[in-house]
């Protein structure tokens, strides 16, 4: 289970996704750079299964930081404590492109900074995940083989808070907002199969009541 601070985050609406790398660039006049992707754009990647029968899939729709308020956002590690870099003072530096939202950060700021760089050029930490709020999505629900796939695409965030170099994915706080989001819409299909399933019997019922 999450930790109480990641659930009450979740609650008040924030997510967090760790989906992308980052890496080390080489040193230039001391400055201790690390460039990488918070998130792609138009590209699906799963967020939950609930058993066999269904997927949930994400993807971040390409003019979803169109709007967005990037005013102040901070680097962390795993969403807390000590600030790496920021985008007020400029060692933070946020982008969006063809490929999706691209992060460039300088490190040499601070001591922990230079030692997170050290951590990230030596391989021993190199997944990002960023926290944000979302406006607008839409989903696609499609069914194959018995196996139904939701497909949610975030069409504008909102607020990004931050952009963290994370130890592990958040799987735990991620899988928590994947089934808060999509709960409703898996009661709603299992009733659907449900009447369909009775309306079957049904049917088979008064054909043997014909057939007698």
């Amino acid at each position: 289970m999450p930790n109480k601070d990641i659930n009450e985050k979740l609650t008040e609406g924030r997510q967090y996704r760790a989906v992308m790398e980052v890496r080390a660039l080489p040193g230039e006049n001391k400055a201790r750079i690390v460039e990488g992707y918070a998130t792609t754009f138009n590209q699906p990647y799963e967020l939950w299964r609930d058993g066999p029968d269904y997927i949930f899939l994400e993807q971040v729709d390409r003019g979803a930081f169109d709007k967005t308020d990037m005013s102040d956002v901070i680097m962390q590690y795993d969403h807390e404590g000590r600030v790496f870099a920021r985008t007020s003072n400029g060692t933070l530096e946020l982008r969006t492109d063809d490929h999706g939202l691209h992060i460039r950060a300088d490190l040499s700021g601070t001591e922990i900074g230079r030692q997170l760089y050290e951590e990230i050029k030596g391989g021993y930490t190199d997944k990002m995940s960023f926290g944000f709020t979302v406006d607008s999505d839409e989903r696609l629900i499609t069914e194959e083989a018995g196996v139904v796939t939701i497909l949610r695409t975030i069409k504008s965030i909102g607020k990004l808070y931050d952009v963290s170099a994370v130890s592990l994915p958040a799987n735990n706080a991620t899988e928590i907002s994947a089934r808060s989001w999509c709960d409703g819409v898996i009661a709603q299909l299992t009733e659907e199969r449900r009447e369909a399933e009775a309306r079957e019997r049904k049917k088979q019922k008064i054909k043997i009541m014909l057939n007698l």
